[in-house]
């Protein structure tokens, strides 16, 4: 099995953006193999505390073992980002002075083939981010209907081949049930023609990506949770999220913007007058993205996007 490492994308950015104090109380809401956590641990003195959230069990033991040295500025706990707030009331804290988000899968996940995450090797098709789940990929691609399989694969991997891709499953599947990750990638390359898999990465990318993304309910959980996780800041706390993929990235410039400026009003009336109050500031403008020299190192880095919303 795969040591469970996951490099640090964008970690200096990330480091300079939650402006650490040293007896400040931060999230690490995707712990991961903890590699920013690891960084922003050391940032601490004994009256600082790092929360780190994950929903993967082998996450949660390699960080733990990882962060183990830290002692009582570091608590490890097992859950979804988006049960952030129930997490902090267990450990009787109200408010955090920053929370970080790195949406990306890691690369323990991509590497360890029986996890079902890669279309580069063939493994049952799993994908699960949390193994107690009991629903798999598998069962996605076996059980719904083509229509439900389209709109999985053109709203969650903007796939232009959707339909064809979905008539090719549901018509494999009359035959014997889609059982690994090989047997799904031949489908997706028998959908698509020819001429388009020469371009844009590998066939079975999109398609990879938007089951992972309706099996983990990885949109629902991020739209949810957002406003939740700014009112879980104190004055001045930041919230950092790093997107990997277009919808992601827009969920999070969209709902940073509503915080910002929720007033619902007619752009021609003079004063506000529905009472909503900005909740802070949008840091980012624009998003931060990698240097060349971290792309170079890390090609996992490459569609990296970071965002970051002050609360007021």
């Amino acid at each position: 099995m795969a040591e469970f490492r996951h490099v640090p994308v964008l970690l200096e950015p990330v480091l300079e953006q939650l402006r650490i104090r040293p007896d400040g109380i931060y999230v690490d809401g995707t712990l991961g193999g903890g590699g920013h956590s690891a960084e922003i641990v050391k940032r601490l003195t004994e009256g600082g505390r790092l929360i780190g959230i994950d929903r993967d069990e082998a996450a949660i033991e390699a960080a733990g073992a990882r962060l183990a040295p830290s002692g009582d500025r570091i608590t490890v706990v097992r859950a979804n980002y988006g049960e952030i707030r129930r997490v902090l009331d267990d450990l009787c804290i109200d408010r955090v002075d920053g929370i970080l988000l790195d949406l990306g899968v890691s690369s323990y996940q991509l590497d360890t083939a029986d996890r079902g995450f890669s279309y580069m090797a063939d493994a049952p098709l799993d994908m699960r981010m949390d193994q107690e789940e009991s629903r798999t990929a598998a069962d996605l691609v076996n059980g719904c209907s083509e229509d439900e399989l389209t709109r999985i694969l053109r709203d969650y991997g903007e796939e232009r081949y959707a339909r064809n891709i979905a008539r090719h499953i549901v018509a494999a599947r009359a035959e014997k049930p889609v059982e690994t990750t090989g047997e799904l990638v031949r489908i997706v390359q028998a959908s698509i023609p020819m001429k388009m898999q020469r371009t844009g990465g590998h066939p079975a990318k999109r398609t990879f990506q938007a089951l992972r993304i309706e099996l983990n309910q990885e949109l629902t959980v991020l739209e949810d949770v957002t406003d939740t996780m700014i009112d879980c800041l104190n004055p001045g706390g930041r919230l950092c999220v790093i997107t990997f993929h277009s919808l992601e990235d827009r969920i999070i410039k969209n709902r940073f913007r509503t915080a910002e400026n929720p007033c619902v009003c007619p752009k021609n009336f003079p004063v506000c007058i529905c009472g909503r109050k900005s909740r802070g500031r949008v840091v980012t403008r624009k998003p931060i993205l990698p240097t060349e020299e971290e792309t170079a190192s890390n090609s996992r880095a490459k569609s990296a996007k970071l965002r970051v919303f002050e609360r007021a």
